[in-house]
C-alpha cells in the first residue's frame, strides 16, 4: 500500500471527490503531519512550531464546520502504533462530521476558509483526508 501525504489535493483529485454521489452526512478523517517549524511565506512567526501554526488553523476551522451544522468529533495527539507499518506516523488525527458533501465544499470554497488557509500551509507538512460514511458498525 503506497500512502503520500499532500497539502493541497491536485486538480483532478478534488475534482472527483467533489463530484461524488452526494448521501447525506459523512466524517472526514484527517491524518496531520507537522512541520518542526512553522513556514509562513510572508517569514513571520518564526519560533511558532507547525502544531501551533495549525492550531490556529484549527480553530477557526471548527467554527465554519459547526457554522454549517457539523461538529469536530475529535482530535487528539498520535502516540503510538499497534498493527501495521509506516515510514512515517503522523502527529494528529482529528475527525470532522459534515452535514454533506456540498456544506464541505461551500466551507472549503468560502472566504473564511481562504482567510485562514496561511495557518493550514505554514503548519503543515502534509495529511490524509479519508471520507467516511457512518455504517452499521462492524
Amino acid at each position: 500500500m503506497k500512502v503520500e501525504n499532500a497539502v493541497i489535493p491536485p486538480m483532478q483529485q478534488a475534482m472527483a471527490f467533489f463530484g461524488g454521489t452526494e448521501n447525506g452526512p459523512f466524517v472526514m478523517v484527517n491524518l496531520l503531519k507537522f512541520k518542526a517549524k512553522a513556514e509562513y511565506a510572508d517569514g513571520s512567526e518564526p519560533d511558532l512550531s507547525g502544531a501551533e501554526a495549525y492550531a490556529r488553523y484549527g480553530e477557526e476551522v471548527r467554527k465554519l464546520v459547526e457554522g454549517l451544522g457539523g461538529k469536530v468529533r475529535y482530535s487528539g495527539d498520535v502516540t503510538g502504533l499497534l498493527l501495521g507499518e509506516v515510514e512515517d506516523l503522523w502527529d494528529m488525527v482529528a475527525l470532522a462530521e459534515y452535514p454533506s458533501l456540498a456544506a464541505f465544499r461551500e466551507m472549503a470554497m468560502s472566504p473564511a476558509m481562504h482567510a485562514i488557509e496561511h495557518h493550514r500551509k505554514a503548519g503543515l507538512a502534509g495529511q490524509l483526508n479519508i471520507r467516511t460514511k457512518p455504517g452499521a458498525g462492524f
